[in-house]
């Protein structure tokens, strides 16, 4: 393979608001984290140990506008995206490097609504079951399927 790849894909949760850096010329840059973790269970103790890992996101312009609006803290997200590297001087004059994932495509996995953990309700999925009689059981409908 002649060519290099620099591709990242995440699940997380988002850990806090989406700060958005506004510029001259319209263009804008929001910057958030979000939060994976892992788990396992150690051999000696039989301990469940999870361990978090925390990523810093950049997202420019339309997506930086969506994220504003709809992105909030605690939100599943799936993002797409590549590294970059950030290089800079603090004010002691000291180098600091900041690895980011600049975020090309994402995808809600958060279901909105009022109450977290209940779907939106729409014409095909009401609160009340009991206000569309034409929904039928899933569980009766499944029965015959071979998977």
């Amino acid at each position: 393979m002649s060519g290099t790849i620099n591709k990242v894909i995440l699940i997380g949760n988002v850990g806090g608001e989406v700060k958005i850096h506004r510029f001259d010329n319209n263009n804008l840059i929001g910057r958030l984290s979000i939060a994976t973790s892992e788990s396992y269970v150690t051999k000696d103790t039989n301990e469940r140990v999870e361990q978090t890992e925390w990523h810093n996101l950049v997202v420019r312009n339309k997506l930086a506008e969506i994220f504003e609006k709809y992105v909030k803290k605690g939100d599943k997200i799936y993002v797409e995206g590549k590294l970059k590297t950030r290089k800079w001087q603090d004010q002691s004059g000291q180098e600091r490097y900041m690895t980011e994932i600049v975020v090309s495509d994402f995808s809600f996995l958060t279901p909105k609504s009022s109450n977290p953990g209940e779907r939106e309700p729409t014409v095909e999925n009401p609160k009340n079951p009991a206000e569309n009689p034409e929904i039928i059981d899933e569980k009766e409908d499944d029965e015959g399927l071979p998977f």
